[in-house]
């Protein structure tokens, strides 16, 4: 008989009546427990004789583990991205675009140096904290094994902690895995960024208590509350939604930066119609427009988008209107402007609200003097004045903060690009389609670092596509290795990254084979032929580690010859790296320089190669060649304008102190 085969041993062991009674406890006083669900014993004592207790009350919110997630957050990282050429779809048109495969926390350290404070808006949709679903491992780390040698998985793929509620650090796991992440995620906003966090019912309430603490209280923008489906089966409520807290890195910026707001659904449509009407039948005929515009509503369906505006149906040579009421509100207050409006027509006073006019008399006026008024008035005096509410001035309005989306359509989406069944309850583009158009300008970048089955980087290129804007997308997703008996895995797609890859190459593809037909200077044709993204791969720097440990039984001269040695094969290693062109990417992102970067070949330079690296923000000459000629280091004598970056170990002394002496701070020597 296989071990597997054996009965639990809960099945053959007498009753645990201990936990039996901490079940029974927790059920009359679940105050006496903590969130893991652990008895707490100080609260016990409480209840037994307070005096047992000593302490000092404050609102905190605290979790095991909480202490060492940050500390984490905030270890530098060593490793680096090496840019993966062969999965990569057209490169050199990626602009920013870029997929990374790799464990995010490393991932989001590595990009703080040259993305700081860049990023616009950031998407995430973390793993729900069910019990069943899995929690990242912070395991990259310089002192100990790769990643994937540590999880006992190949250099390709990585095997992640499971989170059970029975292990008694539930939310623990969770909110130390997200903690961290947020922690440098928010170095990486800019200062009037954005970030949306998709969440269901399980930690809510745990996230937006961590999200407090990162982001602050103040920068807290609003839950969205997304209803996902009509119907749902439950004994008691049906969870049939699920949220997205929505933070900003700082509330002033946010606002000094623009006002959120998105296009109300169906109004260009309107705006467009009436403008029909109005060509075909003449400016000044407001009455026959009207009367049209009011029969083309009535014939829409009901669900129709266009019908919610039917209430603009007034004319005038401004534009389309709506008869707005403009009495005060009823709150009982007595001193709200009272003064006569005169009707145009009969010259007597107006009707008035009970409850005053909204509008004091000087704007009264005002609105009455302008060509056309825009005051509405009725027939006859006896009908109380409204203001009128322009469609055209009012297209836009904020993001409600419940809104309905069948939860079926991301999947359907994911279905039409890589296969059925391949990855369970993907994101709708279109509703973070919504949330990028509704906080992002065209060049801004978006990151999404739980990226999935990639919906960000496709409702980026939509939305570009739509508004002709230039926004970047950096996406970073974990290689974790699908289930031999799933259909991803027989569809090929060994790890989760490669469908994230996968779909954004479709739709790139998709994109290119609708604009065929285009001609050559149309807009459309030119957005899909200049689309491409690249992709990074997590990995070890290509810099040499120093590992080296004196031989305690070895004499002083042994072990000087032995750390000789050490060096020379780690140098060694360097330069069959550097051979492969594995490093630069390294060395200019850890010195602040954005993965777009250009590389232009120096001719000036005649014993070197020596390059002009440069990206938005900054610029320098690099070189990495094993030595620095003195023809080289002469020039920076007169020079003396851009900085340089080069190996310590292609300089001597000398040649290092000239340089020092010529760029001072504008050398780096790595």
């Amino acid at each position: 008989m296989k071990s597997t085969d054996l009965p639990a041993i809960a099945a053959v062991s007498s009753p645990d009546h201990n936990a039996e009674r901490l079940a029974a406890l927790k059920n009359l006083f679940p105050d006496l427990f903590t969130n893991e669900g652990k008895l707490n014993l100080d609260e016990l004592k409480k209840v037994v004789d307070p005096a047992l207790v000593s302490e000092t009350e404050r609102y905190d919110f605290r979790w095991y583990g909480k202490t060492a997630s940050k500390r984490e957050a905030f270890t530098p990282s060593r490793a680096a991205l090496v840019y993966d050429k062969d999965r990569s779809v057209n490169p050199e048109k990626a602009g920013g675009n870029m997929i990374i495969e790799g464990e995010n926390l490393e991932v989001l350290k590595l990009l703080t140096s040259a993305y700081r404070e860049r990023i616009k808006c950031i998407y995430i949709d973390p793993p729900y904290n069910t019990g069943k679903d899995f929690v990242y491992s912070d395991r990259f780390a310089e002192g100990k094994k790769p990643y994937w040698e540590q999880t006992g998985v190949t250099e390709d793929g990585m095997k992640v902690d499971t989170n059970s509620d029975s292990g008694g650090r539930f939310h623990s796991n969770w909110l130390s895995m997200m903690q961290s992440r947020l922690l440098v995620a928010r170095y990486l906003m800019k200062k009037d960024g954005v970030i949306f966090v998709s969440i269901d019912d399980n930690e809510v309430q745990n996230l937006r208590r961590v999200m407090d603490e990162v982001f602050g209280e103040e920068n807290f923008a609003g839950v969205l509350v997304w209803q996902k489906s009509k119907k749902g089966d439950a004994k008691l409520i049906a969870r049939n939604h699920e949220y997205a807290l929505v933070y900003v890195r700082d509330r002033e910026h946010a606002l000094d930066n623009g006002v959120w707001r998105r296009k109300k659904p169906g109004v260009d449509e309107v705006l467009a119609k009436y403008d029909e009407i109005r060509a075909r039948i003449g400016e000044e005929s407001h009455e026959i427009i009207q009367s049209e515009i009011r029969t083309w509503y009535s014939s829409l369906g009901k669900a129709d988008p266009r019908r919610a505006h039917q209430h603009y149906r007034w004319s005038d040579k401004r534009g389309l209107y709506f008869a707005d009421n403009f009495a005060g509100p009823d709150d009982g207050r007595t001193s709200r402007p009272r003064h006569d409006i005169i009707h145009p027509i009969t010259n007597k006073p107006c009707a008035k609200p009970s409850t005053g006019w909204r509008w004091d008399e000087a704007r009264t006026l005002d609105a009455l003097a302008q060509d056309p008024p825009r005051i509405h008035f009725g027939p006859d005096e006896t009908t109380i004045p409204c203001r009128k509410t322009y469609l055209f001035e009012v297209q836009s309005e904020p993001f409600a903060s419940v809104f309905y989306r069948d939860g079926r359509a991301g999947t359907l989406e994911v279905e039409s690009l890589v296969g059925k069944g391949l990855f369970d309850f993907p994101k709708d583009k279109d509703v973070l389609g919504d949330f990028f158009a509704l906080t992002t300008k065209e060049d801004d970048i978006i990151l999404d670092f739980f990226s999935g089955s990639g919906t960000t980087a496709q409702a980026v290129m939509d939305l570009n596509k739509t508004d002709g804007g230039d926004r970047q997308f950096i996406l970073v997703q974990l290689p974790e290795l699908t289930a031999a008996e799933s259909s991803a895995h027989k569809a090929g797609f060994k790890k989760l990254s490669d469908i994230t890859i996968k779909r954004a190459e479709r739709v790139l593809a998709r994109f290119q084979k609708e604009a065929e037909g285009y001609l050559p200077n149309d807009p459309q044709k030119e957005f899909a032929d200049n689309l491409g993204f690249k992709v990074f791969k997590l990995a070890k720097s290509n810099f040499p580690r120093v590992e080296y440990a004196p031989d305690p039984d070895k004499s002083e001269e042994e072990n000087i010859e032995a750390l000789k040695q050490y060096i020379h094969e780690k140098e060694q290693t360097f330069h069959l790296q550097w051979e492969r062109e594995t490093v630069l990417d390294e060395v200019l992102l850890k010195n602040g320089f954005m993965l777009d970067y250009t590389l232009t070949p120096r001719p000036e330079f005649k014993k070197n190669a020596v390059f002009l690296a440069k990206d938005a923000h900054k610029q320098s000459l690099i070189c990495l060649d094993s030595n620095i000629a003195s023809q080289t280091v002469d020039h920076f004598q007169k020079n003396t304008g851009h900085f340089f970056i080069c190996l310590e170990l292609a300089l001597d002394t000398t040649k290092k102190w000239n340089l020092k002496h010529h760029l001072g701070d504008k050398l780096k020597a790595i």
